[in-house]
């Protein structure tokens, strides 16, 4: 796939930019803060619905403005597709593709693939668990898009029982729930599990298709000194391809933690604390890995992302570097330049081009961003 225009309009600090690729490498350079990092949002956002620096539509919209728009023109191997994207303060959102307003998101996702990888990635090491559960999601997300609703799904559900077990907890002058709150959970829990269980099984797959990637990447990028694992450690302790054995693990998980929930009024069962274990040497990278080592790790997951879309969706995903080569040595710099090359069609930002080697600048269109406003 290959992104022909982007067009925003009162998007962060962009009041009507528009910007024609001409190039598999754009390489988009300019002093920090002018801009370059919300173009590679914008695209993020075509690809995902979902930013991973803000939360709120309000915060991307432009100061003063109510609504913005991001607009492109992406060629597949069908033909070529109009995207579109308006963002209001107020929140809610208009998709559309080909000029027809959609509405539901799951046939919006999927249509653009894209990787991004940022300094902000290497919390994918070192951050919260959270922090790699909503990288695997997005991953998810991008390959299969139902499961944008699956997770939906399971977190609505997650917030009725937190607030049913929150309100008895308020309420209940005793440690003993009132007579009918075990069938009021009982029903609970069962939903929990079905939507649990879908949304445990496809993390589990799509960690037995990535993992062998990663540690392929990782060894090339090592020089075979260092052996990388990727493991999924489901919070049920139960990551079988079935069903009903997922379920049946995840009730049985509930009643052991059932005294404990009742005490904290939350629920402590289910993915929203799975884990995803990074390990170097059979040493876990979050606590004993250096930064060079966490740098790599990162490198060979974000490979391992581009060959796996590209495995299950048939072409090659874009790749949004945003000012990574800084964080990156010069060994790491050309392994994952070198890899690139006119394979994937690649957005990448800089604050100056001494990273890049002739052949690169002579095969990439160069853009200058100063203030939200972008020049040849």
């Amino acid at each position: 796939m290959y992104l022909k225009t982007l067009h925003l309009r009162q998007f962060r600090n962009y009041l009507d930019q528009q910007v024609d690729f001409s190039a598999p490498k754009t390489i988009l350079v300019g002093a920090n803060a002018q801009g370059k990092s919300n173009l590679l949002e914008a695209v993020e956002l075509l690809a995902t619905l979902r930013s991973h620096r803000v939360s709120r539509d309000r915060d991307l919209v432009q100061e003063g403005a109510t609504t913005a728009q991001i607009t492109a023109v992406l060629e597949r191997e069908p033909g070529c597709i109009d995207l579109a994207l308006r963002l209001r303060s107020s929140g809610r959102r208009t998709i559309s593709l080909n000029q027809q307003t959609l509405g539901r998101h799951l046939d919006f996702l999927g249509t653009l693939n894209a990787v991004q990888f940022s300094c902000l990635d290497l919390e994918l090491v070192r951050g919260s668990p959270e922090r790699r559960r909503t990288w695997l999601d997005m991953l998810l997300v991008q390959l299969e898009p139902i499961y944008a609703h699956i997770l939906q799904q399971y977190n609505q559900i997650l917030r009725q029982r937190n607030a049913l077990l929150k309100g008895l907890l308020a309420t209940s002058a005793s440690s003993d729930f009132p007579p009918d709150t075990p069938s009021e959970l009982g029903f609970w829990d069962a939903q929990l599990a079905t939507a649990g269980a879908r949304v445990i099984r496809r993390r589990a797959r799509v960690i037995e298709r990535l993992a062998p990637l990663a540690h392929t990447w990782h060894q090339q990028i090592s020089g075979s000194t260092e052996t990388l694992e990727v493991r999924y450690l489901p919070n049920v302790g139960q990551e079988d391809d079935d069903p009903e054995s997922v379920q049946q693990a995840f009730l049985a998980k509930l009643q052991q933690r059932a005294i404990a929930e009742q005490h904290q009024g939350i629920t402590l069962v289910g993915p929203h604390r799975d884990e995803v274990e990074l390990i170097i040497n059979q040493t876990p990278a979050r606590q004993y890995g250096s930064q060079g080592q966490q740098r790599t790790l990162v490198l060979a997951l974000k490979l391992a992302e581009l060959n796996l879309i590209e495995a299950i969706v048939g072409e090659t995903p874009l790749l949004l570097l945003d000012d990574v080569l800084a964080e990156l040595d010069p060994h790491r710099q050309n392994q994952l330049l070198s890899t690139i090359q006119d394979r994937f069609q690649t957005l990448i930002t800089t604050t100056h081009l001494s990273s890049f080697d002739n052949g690169w600048l002579d095969s990439s269109q160069i853009l200058t961003v100063q203030a939200g406003q972008i020049h040849s």
